[in-house]
């Protein structure tokens, strides 16, 4: 039986959104100090349960606003639960923000060292697969060249490279494949496939419902931070679909 790579139980995260626009830091600071700041209450997630098994593949799908992201992010650590528990037990590679990680003062060369030290790589490992992360990436004349030169493209490219080949347990990708042009979706779909194969575990965020169809085998549909269907991928893939066409022509 395969093992849980990610156990969440009765998990809900809050959020305070402040009720009032302050014109600047002094207002700000005159308000806290006043104790004059006002926040209304808002839950992003609310008591959520997933198991995930190693090896499988879920998709994580729901209008803007849902919990996906949210979701992602308690799993990774970024975020804490209000209530209720996350474990995860394995590697993670987070492809939230293809790029973000990067010092835009350094070079590509430099920053896919630090990236990978990040990640967890080692520094043979990384060296060991640098002209596989270059070759991905397709950005040898720049290679080094300031990452604040590059494009938004060559960047994520650069991102997806460097945390695939980090060769985690986990793969945590937030809309990954709506970034960059066709070719590059193409390449990233494809290296996850092979991921999938060998035994990564992967979650996955995307509004492609064809993308989920192909990679995941699992599903997760949430509304407004609540679990409305959770099971075998087509099965809520479908339910899904149907709801957003009826909410299109209503």
């Amino acid at each position: 039986m395969a093992k849980t790579v990610v156990q969440i139980e009765h998990a809900s995260v809050r959020y305070n959104l402040a009720l009032q626009k302050n014109r600047g830091l002094r207002d700000y600071m005159r308000a806290l100090s006043h104790r004059e700041l006002l926040f209304q209450e808002f839950m992003a997630l609310k008591d959520v349960n997933l198991t995930v098994k190693q090896g499988e593949s879920w998709g994580f799908v729901g209008k803007n606003g849902s919990g996906k992201s949210t979701l992602l992010k308690l799993i990774t650590g970024i975020l804490r639960p209000y209530q209720g528990t996350v474990a995860v037990d394995g590697s993670v590679a987070p492809l939230l923000e293809l790029g973000a990680g990067f010092d835009p003062a350094l070079t590509g060369r430099e920053n896919i060292m630090m990236n990978g030290l990040i990640l967890g790589m080692s520094e043979k490992s990384i060296r060991s697969r640098f002209d596989e992360i270059v070759s991905f990436a397709e950005i040898e004349p720049f290679l080094d060249v300031p990452i604040k030169n590059y494009s938004s493209g060559m960047k994520s490219r650069l991102g997806f490279a460097v945390a695939t080949c980090a060769r985690a347990d986990i793969l945590i990708a937030d809309e990954v494949l709506a970034t960059g042009d066709k070719a590059f979706q193409a390449k990233c779909e494809t290296r996850m496939q092979s991921l999938l194969e060998n035994g990564t575990t992967l979650l996955f965020v995307s509004h492609s419902i064809a993308a989920v169809q192909r990679l995941c085998n699992k599903a997760l549909w949430l509304d407004q931070g609540n679990t409305r269907m959770m099971g075998d991928a087509a099965g809520v893939l479908a339910a899904y679909d149907q709801y957003m066409d009826t909410k299109s022509k209503s």
